[in-house]
Formats: C-alpha cells, structure tokens, sequence
C-alpha cells in the first residue's frame, strides 16, 4: 500500500496508535493528529503525536505528525488543507478522536454523573468525528476511499457500559457512519464504524490494570483497519457497525 494517504486522528496513544503503526506497516503515509504533542501535554498518560509518528517510521511508513486540537474547527480545517496541498487527495480517514473512554468505568446514575460528560463524549468524540469527515470528503471523493469511523457495538446491552452519556455518543457513531454512508456511497467512498472489543489502552490500563483477561492490543483494531483499506469489495460494509473480533473472523487475522 506503498502511496496510500491516511490520516488517523486521536493517535497519540490508544487504538488511534495502533490503527497508525498497522499502517506504518504497510508503507502508508500517516498524518498522526492529536492534541498531545511533546510541546503541549494535556494528560500524565504517554503518548504524543511526534511518538507515534517516528514509530510509524519504525515500521517503514512514513509518519507526518501533525498537533491538532479536533475541537477546533479551524485547526482540522488546517490539517485537511494541508494534506489536500501535500496529495490532492486522501485514501483513508480514521476520525478515532475522543476524550473520555474510561469514563465509564466511572459510571453511575445519569444524574449521579458530571455534565461535563456529555462535553467530552459527544462535543469530541461524536462531533469531531464529523468535523473531521466533512473535511475530509472532498480528498476522499478524489481516490473513493474510505471513512472508518470508530465507537462500541453491544446489540445486547440495554446500556452500552451502564452510562447515559457513553450509550449516546457509541449509538452516535454508529447512526453518523449511516448517514455519511449514504451521502458518500454515490462518489464511491465507504463509510463504516469499527467496534472495538476492551482493549489495553493507556487509558483503560491506568484505570483497570494489566490484567485484562480476553482483552485485545491496540493493534488488533489496526489490523481490522488494514483488511478493509486493502479489501477491494468493502463497499458492501458500507453503513455499517462492524467488530473487530467479527473482522478477524472474515479476514483470517489476529491478534498480535
């Protein structure tokens, strides 16, 4: 995939990482957005887009990090003029930017919890993945390529993880991928949400430990990322909210 165009948003660290690293693998050249950088730190966790960028280096792609606030529209405005000047055009856009998945394990009560919940979970997570595709249409439509939006899917939890905020931005996600699959699916581009099982982020170790019994690596996402980007029929999941465990069992991959 040696000439493929990516930008992975939220990437300092987590299954933003993951996803950016797969890509590395496989020559791609991957824009790392994050409010994190080594210049301005917004949390104790490690992670920063310069990091994951020389890491996507390490595997032989070509890492661009790039420091982006994706709660300012001017800043991801920015970033797509940017790529569009570099490439006139863009393969793939993983909008994975959010600010709160461990918040849930914080849960409670809705009117138990913070409203500044709703902040985090649906202003920089469900809207700036928005943000960001709107951007990012116009590149896409010049190479049919492809929107991975990520969230959670639980068909039978009442409550995604029990928390009010968290089960409308997740069951956002899934009904924004729809939408924007219908409105790009005549240009040629896919759009789809990508489900991740609990997987061993920064975040969730911090809260939960190392001991995560059928827990995934953040890279397990990233190689459900790649089967799509290189399938040549993906377009029939389009609109679609897929698992990561599910796509391991379509592709035949694992985890690392």
């Amino acid at each position: 995939m040696t000439g493929t165009v990516a930008v992975v948003t939220g990437a300092a660290r987590g299954v933003g990482r993951g996803i950016a690293l797969v890509l590395g693998e496989t020559g791609a050249t991957v824009y790392v957005t994050d409010r994190e950088s080594r210049d301005q730190r917004h949390s104790d966790l490690p992670g920063t887009v310069e990091d994951t960028a020389e890491q996507v280096d390490e595997r032989g792609g070509r890492g661009v990090p790039v420091h982006v606030d994706h709660a300012d529209d001017q800043a991801v405005e920015a970033l797509f003029q940017r790529v569009r000047a570099a490439h006139g055009g863009l393969d793939l856009l993983v909008a994975n930017a959010f600010d709160g998945n461990a918040l849930p394990f914080h849960g409670g009560p809705f009117w138990t919890l913070p409203l500044d919940h709703w902040h985090n979970m649906m202003h920089l997570g469900v809207r700036s993945h928005l943000v960001s595709a709107w951007h990012a249409a116009p590149l896409l439509i010049e190479r049919r390529g492809l929107v991975v939006l990520t969230g959670y899917a639980d068909a039978s939890a009442e409550v995604i993880a029990g928390h009010v905020f968290y089960d409308l931005a997740m069951t956002s996600v899934a009904r924004l991928a729809r939408t924007l699959a219908h409105d790009l699916r005549p240009h040629g581009v896919t759009a789809l949400t990508l489900s991740p099982g609990l997987t061993r982020t920064e975040a969730i170790v911090a809260v939960l430990g190392d001991d995560l019994p059928g827990s995934d690596s953040v890279e397990f996402p990233g190689r459900a990322v790649r089967a799509l980007l290189e399938d040549p029929g993906v377009a029939r999941h389009s609109g679609r909210t897929l698992t990561v465990a599910d796509l391991a069992k379509e592709y035949g991959f694992t985890d690392v």
